[in-house]
């Protein structure tokens, strides 16, 4: 997540993080970065306002909304704050400056307002302090790694209304009416070898004069003259240029405008849903979660290069296409809004892998994990441009397709990709392990992930002592897809496709691996399915939250399935604001761990479509409950993930301290829940 005293704005490919007086300082430190980024670059790293060469005093701290015509009031629309200059009691601030921020895609948008407190003339100089570092997301990460740039330039030009001047490197710029041209603005650019980006700061009216800092920052200067009690407007545009990304449309003028966009996208999407009077606070959530995904949908392309528009996973650090985020909240999502099915699956299809490749994980069939359009991605210094380390996004992409398929009664999209779907298959029984191993397996992936199911950090598939698995790991959740993925591609191939040969092969492999499941991961002395096996096949015995998920697929046989859910909602592992995702008491156990302790929405929301499954209404309920509480606390909204303190110890769910607050999977969690339990 942000930093607590900043605020993200959020559009598409495109967020900004500013601080409590609309500030972006740049400076390093907290659990995320300050700025304006657009595909994983920061393309704006300082942002200061100052008048008469003083930094104004924080009035009314940055807060965001959008009109009232966004059904869920969410706050990814319009920052606004006011600043007033720093003085006592006996001194009233000489002026009040108002101002307004918004992003869209690949722009910040900022209106100011600066208005006298006196009734004589009043001259005042107003200066913006802007710079663009051009820094990856991945170097912002607090992981001490730092990646070479040989070659890389910087520039800075004046931007003047003629282009006439050729002001690369300037000091002070031309005063406005000389011979070179009137003064609009600074553009900061980047380039290292075909890697280019620019970011353009334009000004209306336009700036005095733009000055050099002795930092490589650019300031823009004003010289306003007030009347008494007077006001004057300015409207600022930041526009981001990154990589190869295609040209976009010219921005709305105003932050206004901006949120009206904004606003329209919302209604799309929250018109999706009814409300349900019998649980307001359920239908809230879902409003608000529904604003969310809107504003988290990123470009991307299918088989054939049209242009497709799918849920990015997260901000501050996700905001990108990532497979299994993806497809869960599409999932999440189906019954009430399909086009996000029809749009994930054809661009996973289109990001299959053909091909080994070795440092991406990459085999013939598998679904990629997650996908970068950085510097450090473009060059190879990091393996995520397009990174397949994921055993479960391949068998979601055919849970997926299947559920679409059963749930709109559109074939079409089956059809068109049968030959993708068939190459998933072929990964899972070939490159995965299922033939094998007779399970799907993946291994620790030096210089990417160690684990590569959903619980992805560095320990978290342990034994109950915290012992990490070592060798291959054959995590319990991604079986249970497998399962699930097995038995609709079979559906679909009876159904579809036409081919009774491959449905029964596929059918029956789903049932031996259901049998298998149970005789090897089953631990009788726990009456629980282990969270893995390991490299020698030996049982993971931590109690994890990953066996809900198993209740989702129908993995398990009825009675262990029932047994399963019901130790799922006891005291260690039930906090009161949802399952954690390992239970409390055993030695792994964390409750600000990320995967060791926490409760996460989504898998939640995993759990409660599972409990509904196999009959445990009540259980299900209860599981809701407690999420729609969570989210009632932070006016419907569910951030990524929440530490897993119980209930009694603090009125308010105890925040995880590096969580993404906006995440797709947790914004379509709602869906799930109204799914499995209805309104009521």
């Amino acid at each position: 997540m942000t930093d607590r005293q900043h605020q993200l704005l959020v559009y598409g490919a495109t967020f900004a993080a500013v601080g409590a007086g609309g500030d972006i300082r740049g400076v390093p430190g907290g659990t995320a970065p300050d700025g304006l980024f657009v595909r994983d670059a920061r393309h704006l790293s300082r942002w200061q306002l100052t008048v008469d060469g003083a930094v104004p005093e924080v009035l009314t701290p940055v807060t965001a909304s959008v009109p009232g015509t966004s059904a869920a009031g969410t706050d990814t629309g319009v920052a606004r704050c006011v600043l007033v200059p720093r003085g006592g009691r006996q001194e009233p601030p000489a002026y009040t400056l108002f101002r307004e921020q918004a992003v869209v895609d690949g722009a910040l948008i900022e209106a100011l307002r600066i208005t006298s407190n006196r009734p004589v003339p009043t001259t005042l100089r107003l200066a913006l302090t802007a710079d663009a570092d051009f820094t990856d997301q991945f170097e912002l990460r607090s992981d001490h790694r730092t990646y070479a740039k040989a070659g890389a330039v910087r520039s800075r030009r004046v931007l003047t209304a003629d282009e006439g001047a050729d002001a690369e490197e300037s000091g002070r710029a031309p005063r406005k009416g000389t011979s070179q041209g009137r003064v609009e603005g600074v553009e900061f650019g980047y380039r290292r070898g075909d890697w280019i980006a620019r970011t353009a700061v334009t000004a209306e009216p336009a700036p005095d004069a733009v000055e050099e800092t002795g930092t490589g920052a650019r300031r823009l200067v004003w010289t306003l003259e007030l009347e008494g009690h007077g006001s004057a407007d300015m409207a600022l545009t930041v526009t981001a240029g990154p990589g190869a990304a295609p040209p976009r449309p010219a921005p709305p003028r105003s932050p206004a405008a901006a949120m009206r966009q904004l606003a329209e996208a919302e209604r799309e999407f929250t018109s999706a849903v009814t409300p349900s009077a019998g649980w307001p606070e359920l239908a809230a959530a879902c409003a608000r979660g529904l604003a969310d995904l809107a504003s988290l949908q990123v470009p991307a392309r299918g088989p054939d290069g049209e242009e497709l528009c799918v849920p990015a996973a997260g901000v501050p650090w996700f905001l990108t296409l990532l497979g299994r985020d993806a497809l869960l909240t599409s999932l999440f999502a189906l019954p009430y809004l399909p086009r996000l099915a029809a749009a994930t699956l054809p661009a996973l299809a289109a990001t299959q892998a053909t091909e080994h490749t070795e440092g991406r994980v990459a085999q013939p069939g598998k679904i990629v994990h997650e996908v970068r359009h950085g510097e450090l991605a473009h060059f190879g210094q990091v393996p995520f441009g397009r990174y397949y380390g994921s055993v479960d996004a391949t068998p979601l992409f055919l849970v997926l397709l299947g559920a679409y398929t059963e749930q709109t009664g559109d074939t079409a999209l089956a059809r068109r990709l049968q030959p993708h779907a068939r190459a998933a298959v072929g990964w899972m029984l070939d490159h995965g392990g299922l033939t094998s191993r007779g399970y799907l397996v993946y291994r620790a992936d030096e210089g990417g992930l160690a684990n590569q199911n959903w619980k992805d950090s560095p320990g978290a598939i342990c034994d109950a002592d915290g012992t990490r698995a070592l060798g291959p790991v054959m995590a319990a959740g991604a079986q249970g897809y497998a399962y699930d993925a097995l038995r609709r591609t079979a559906w679909l191939a009876r159904t579809v496709w036409d081919d009774e040969v491959y449905a029964a092969l596929l059918a029956q492999t789903a049932a031996d691996l259901r049998d298998r499941f149970q005789r090897d991961f089953w631990m009788p002395a726990r009456s629980f399915p282990a969270l893995a096996l390991d490299g020698k096949g030996a049982q993971v015995d931590a109690l994890a939250s990953d066996a809900g998920h198993l209740l989702w697929s129908g993995l398990l046989d009825k009675e262990y399935g029932e047994a399963v859910g019901r130790r799922l909602l006891e005291p260690d592992f039930f906090s009161g604001w949802g399952v954690r995702t390992i239970a409390a008491g055993q030695g792994a156990y964390h409750p600000l761990s990320y995967h060791r302790g926490s409760v996460w929405p989504h898998d939640n929301a995993l759990i409660t479509l599972g409990l509904a499954r196999y009959g445990l209404h009540d259980e299900a309920r209860t599981v809701a409950h407690a999420l729609v509480d969570a989210a009632t606390t932070a006016a419907g909204r569910l951030p990524e993930v929440l530490a897993g303190y119980e209930r009694e110890a603090y009125p308010a769910p105890v925040p995880y301290p590096h969580a993404c607050v906006r995440e797709s999977r947790s914004a379509a969690a709602p869906l799930a829940l109204l799914t499995a339990v209805g309104g009521a």
